[in-house]
């Protein structure tokens, strides 16, 4: 009895490796800016610890929603990290939020609303497509400043000058 009772219990696996396909537990969130100018290309990230869970078929929560501090946004040099941050607002609007909801299965995707608020505007995306993989959902929305009353940077009198459409990418790493 000792040895059979002890041979189903070798066989069973901890709580902690079972996986909800209902659930997905998000612990980091990335994001990039990512556009051109006439100069080239640029890319401005900022990367967070960020902890939730989402539930899908529940009646539980399903949405995220996270606070993006746009000091934090690194863009390669210090020229370009100022004039991202004077671009934005940053003084004014130390933070961005971005607001995940009505997360639902979309063939092995999932679909979403995305709002996301940056100055005093925000961006409302219906239906936006969440590519999933085994360690990311992914999302890309474009944007341009004039959606969101902003001025695309300029340096050496209008010689380099920022496309108005950039983009917005950002990732969510299950843990």
């Amino acid at each position: 009895m000792g040895l059979a009772l002890s041979l189903l219990m070798g066989s069973a696996k901890p709580i902690s490796t079972v996986i909800d396909p209902n659930t997905v537990i998000i612990d980091r969130l990335d994001i990039e800016i990512l556009g051109n100018s006439t100069v080239g290309k640029y890319n401005c990230g900022n990367s967070f610890s960020f902890r939730d869970t989402i539930f899908f078929n529940s009646n539980t929560k399903n949405s995220l929603k996270s606070e993006i501090s746009m000091n934090n946004f690194e863009c390669g040099n210090r020229i370009m990290n100022k004039d991202l941050k004077t671009t934005v607002k940053a003084t004014k609007f130390p933070k961005s939020t971005v607001t995940i909801t009505n997360i639902k299965p979309f063939g092995t995707n999932y679909k979403c609303s995305l709002n996301f608020k940056i100055t005093d505007k925000t961006l409302s995306y219906q239906n936006l497509v969440l590519k999933n993989t085994k360690e990311t959902l992914d999302g890309t929305v474009a944007v341009k400043f004039s959606d969101i009353a902003l001025e695309p940077p300029t340096k050496m009198g209008g010689i380099i000058k920022v496309k108005d459409e950039f983009v917005i990418h950002f990732v969510l790493f299950k843990s």
